[in-house]
C-alpha cells in the first residue's frame, strides 16, 4: 500500500509542476495543495511515519474535496472546481518529506 501511495503522491506532484505551463491554474492548484497540506498538520499532527499518511492517505478524497470548495473562490466555483486529484497527491507528497522515516 505504502509503495503504490507514493508513486501516486509523486505522480500529483510532477502534473502539479507540469501545470507551471499555465500560471493561473499552477497559482490555484498551489494554494489549494497549501490549504490541504493546513489541513493534514492539523489532522496528523507533525510527528508521522509515511505509514500514518498513507492509512490517512486512504479515504481522504471527500475530506480535500471539502477543503478545496471551501477554499475555491464562488467565480471558480462557476468555472468548475480544480482537478482535486492533482492537489491531494501533491499535498501529501508534499507533506510525506515531513514524515520521521522519508527518504527519496
Amino acid at each position: 500500500m505504502l509503495q503504490t501511495a507514493r508513486y501516486q503522491w509523486e505522480e500529483g506532484a510532477r502534473r502539479l509542476a507540469e501545470a507551471r505551463g499555465d500560471l493561473p491554474r499552477y497559482r490555484q492548484l498551489a494554494a489549494l495543495v497549501d490549504a490541504v497540506v493546513d489541513e493534514l498538520r492539523r489532522r496528523i499532527g507533525q510527528t508521522f511515519t509515511l505509514g500514518e499518511l498513507a492509512d490517512a492517505y486512504r479515504g481522504s478524497e471527500e475530506g480535500v474535496r471539502d477543503v478545496v470548495v471551501a477554499a475555491t473562490p464562488a467565480r471558480g466555483a462557476r468555472a468548475g472546481l480544480p482537478d482535486a486529484s492533482i492537489v491531494q497527491d501533491a499535498a501529501f507528497a508534499q507533506y510525506a518529506r515531513s514524515a520521521t522515516d522519508y527518504t527519496p
